[in-house]
């Protein structure tokens, strides 16, 4: 008789992800920290180590200064604080674009000392053979066509795409190579809803929007601009919370408590153990 007990959840896989497609849509959000990462596992199918870290954690302008080693250290908080969720680590700018071997290193590099289940590139045709080089050696790739934030530089700013011909002719072109070259998910920014519909409608496997169509197989946001955390979110987000102004007041109450003697109060204070006689 076996005395092995389960002592741990298993965790969803890439392929678990893959044949989601069509079904009960996914639930993604991002995550940087080992206790958000305990707070959302049981909620979402991903948690996607974005590289918008840079913007939310690290107070960058846009995500091109975050580095390898910003992705491996919050990727493996993650991976610490979850036991269910597709963990998925973002490859930031500058680590995958170029010869497929160095796209190769800094993935593994990246899964091995994450322990990640995933890796994350911002898709165009032109990268597409390189997607292929990284799946045919053993690395699941979620591809992310539409809006790309590593792109702000060249594309001026933050703005929705696929509102004419050419873009949406484009997008349906990086969204079909980014298939075709193996990636088990695509991630659709800040589309026009009509083209984020097509692209779901022709491709295999799954899409998780993000100010696309509910039409997408899956959803994900930025937690923190989902919880309120700030005073401006994108016009594709829903708040369901507002922490910011809880944060702000909690804070403030405690300012005032420490400033007027307060706290810490008899409750919060360790006394000398009384002598036994």
């Amino acid at each position: 008789m076996s005395t092995h007990r389960e002592t741990s959840t298993r965790r969803l896989t890439a392929p678990d992800i893959f044949a989601r497609k069509g079904g009960v849509p996914l639930v993604c959000l991002t995550a940087y920290t080992a206790p958000m990462a305990g707070l959302l596992d049981a909620h979402c199918d991903v948690l996607l180590v974005g590289d918008s870290l840079g913007m939310v954690v690290h107070g960058l302008p846009n995500t091109i200064g975050v580095t390898l080693e910003m992705m491996i250290l919050h990727g493996q908080a993650v991976m610490r604080g979850s036991r269910r969720a597709l963990v998925v680590v973002d490859l930031p700018f500058g680590s995958y674009e170029g010869a497929p071997e160095v796209a190769y290193a800094n993935a593994a590099r990246v899964m091995k000392e994450t322990g990640a289940g995933a890796v994350k590139v911002e898709a165009a045709a032109v990268i597409a053979g390189n997607i292929e080089y990284l799946v045919a050696r053993g690395i699941p790739v979620m591809g992310h066509v539409g809006l790309r934030p590593q792109a702000v530089m060249a594309d001026g700013g933050f703005k929705a795409k696929g509102r004419c011909e050419a873009e949406r002719r484009r997008i349906l072109e990086d969204a079909r190579a980014t298939e075709a070259s193996g990636a088990f998910a695509i991630v659709i920014e800040g589309v026009a809803e009509a083209l984020a519909r097509d692209v779901t409608s022709v491709a295999k496997v799954p899409t998780i929007g993000i100010g696309a169509s509910v039409g997408c197989d899956g959803q994900i946001l930025v937690t923190e601009d989902m919880l309120g955390l700030f005073d401006w979110t994108p016009k594709f987000v829903r708040r369901y919370a507002e922490l910011h102004g809880e944060i702000d007041r909690a804070v403030g109450r405690y300012a005032d408590d420490v400033r007027t003697g307060l706290f810490p109060g008899p409750a919060e204070i360790y006394f000398a153990k009384t002598r036994q006689a």
